[in-house]
């Protein structure tokens, strides 16, 4: 079997991941931290184009990988229209969708134009891997409550889809035949109910749903809501903000390291009565997915920075192991998650899709 070398990429607000890998084997990786002050020179995030392609470029250079080598890169997925879930060659359909940004603003979506403008005149296919926008609802599931609010399927699907995947793999068993409850447990924090290869219902882990984790709100009551944007004392972007970035754990106690709050909770009451809400709102978000399922649950897979910790995880399979067995998989895994699908796409085992906008 031929070996495919793979070079990954991930952007975010102030910083470029970037991994190459031969196969499955990761061979280095490096997080390249941009300092604000070079950031503060460009308007918008497209601007920023040949500032991080030379940055990738450079420590390309530098660790002897040869574009010309590379099989696929990949990045990960923007803001589109919705899509399934899957493995996406790069376009312009998709190029110019992202660079509307009418579908959300994040660095990934200039992720994509890197990756396609690197494999311009190369063999290297561009591709992108279960990008945020997956939306594989169950019809019931887009109803809120109000024709003018419907829920949305915005979730860390490539966090979900790996971790599940992974689980499946290392139990002989096909994603596309089991149902599984999936929880990312990070700066946000995301439950979906995955039935035979498809989440077909989640909380909005950014725009208020679900559980509040260590900088975001969650589910709020409306009507206080509602109170509070017209009260006056508050503007838009204010409440943004709380609900986004200074909502959950930083509202409560000032910090959103976890790792530090049980610290806190060991002394302080306060501390330990956050923590233990936010495990009992997240246990909440897994048994609500359990009855979307209706109890047909093979097991409850938990991800993200959070199940790094014990008193967390502890907490939940107290509350939750009699819906199904647990398995934990802790950390992030996005550059794994991004090689391993531009790999299934190369082998043929999952198909390359072509990205077709309908708008």
């Amino acid at each position: 079997m031929a070996m495919y070398k793979i070079l990954a990429i991930n952007l975010g607000s102030t910083s470029t991941k970037i991994a190459y890998y031969e196969d499955d084997k990761r061979i280095i990786a490096n997080t390249i931290d941009h300092p604000t002050r070079d950031l503060k020179r460009f308007q918008g995030i497209f601007d920023q184009l040949e500032y991080r392609m030379t940055a990738i470029e450079a420590f390309m250079d530098c660790n002897g990988i040869s574009k010309g080598e590379l099989a696929a890169i990949v990045s990960r997925g923007g803001n589109t229209e919705p899509v399934e879930g899957g493995i996406y060659r790069i376009n312009e359909a998709m190029l110019k969708q992202q660079a509307s940004q009418i579908y959300g603003s994040h660095p990934a979506n200039l992720g994509s134009k890197i990756a396609y403008d690197m494999c311009k005149d190369i063999e290297a296919i561009p591709l992108i891997v279960d990008p945020p926008v997956i939306d594989e609802f169950h019809p019931v599931a887009r109803l809120s409550g109000h024709p003018l609010i419907p829920r949305l399927s915005s979730f860390h699907a490539l966090s979900h889809k790996a971790t599940a995947r992974k689980y499946a793999k290392e139990n002989g068993l096909k994603y596309e035949e089991i149902n599984l409850i999936v929880g990312h447990l990070g700066g946000g924090i995301s439950v979906a109910a995955h039935r035979r290869g498809r989440a077909i219902d989640v909380n909005d882990a950014l725009d208020g749903d679900g559980p509040f984790s260590t900088n975001r709100t969650g589910s709020l009551p409306v009507g206080q809501l509602v109170d509070i944007c017209f009260s006056g004392e508050y503007t838009y972007d204010d409440v943004k903000t709380m609900l986004q970035g200074e909502g959950g754990l930083i509202a409560y106690l000032g910090t959103s390291d976890v790792r530090e709050v049980e610290k806190m909770a060991k002394t302080d009451d306060k501390a330990a009565l956050c923590l233990d809400a936010m495990i009992y709102q997240i246990c909440k978000e897994i048994g609500a997915m359990a009855s979307v399922l209706k109890g047909d649950v093979d097991a409850i897979l938990l991800t993200g920075g959070i199940a790094h910790s014990k008193y967390v995880i502890d907490s939940i399979e107290e509350s939750c192991s009699f819906i199904a067995p647990i398995a934990v998989y802790p950390g992030e895994n996005e550059m794994e998650s991004l090689a391993g699908g531009a790999l299934r796409g190369l082998r043929g085992e999952e198909n390359i899709k072509d990205f077709i906008p309908t708008k």
